[in-house]
């Protein structure tokens, strides 16, 4: 009888052959003023099997087998400015219409960029934090005391 391993070895060194950085993140297209960078989605499938029986005529026999598919999709492309930096500088664009749970994580991740780059604006950070760590250790010493926060 034939071993299993066999075929499921071959066809997952053939899977190891495709599987590369450079099948997701595709070569780095480059401007003067900025970078594109492609970024695909990658779908790989395979199965292998093996048998044996006896014909018609006793006669005694094994078989053994194992196929794959891939498929690559471009879905979006990645471009960084040059001479900007923070979020800004960088910009995803879909190659594709989105669908509505994407589009709406996309829009609250911008969304949490923009309130971030205005918190700085506004002189929020470090010192901010600290302000509050502040006020709620106090708030905490003066339940201890029985005393309701202020």
């Amino acid at each position: 009888m034939m071993d299993i391993q066999d075929p499921i070895k071959t066809t997952v060194e053939e899977i190891r052959k495709v599987l590369n950085i450079e099948n997701v993140i595709g070569e780095v297209i480059e401007s003067e003023d900025k970078v594109m960078i492609p970024v695909t989605r990658m779908g790989m499938a395979f199965g292998a099997g093996m048998g044996e029986g006896k014909g018609t005529s006793n006669e005694g026999g094994s078989a053994a087998a194992a196929g794959g598919g891939a498929g690559i999709e471009p879905v979006a492309m990645v471009v960084v400015f040059k001479g900007q930096s923070g979020p800004e500088g960088v910009k995803m664009l879909p190659l594709k219409n989105p669908d509505p749970l994407t589009r709406a994580i996309g829009e609250v991740s911008n969304a949490i960029v923009d309130v971030m780059a205005e918190g700085r604006k506004m002189g929020m950070g470090k010192k901010h934090s600290k302000k509050h760590a502040k006020k709620a250790e106090e708030a905490k010493t003066e339940e201890k005391k029985g005393e309701p926060p202020v």
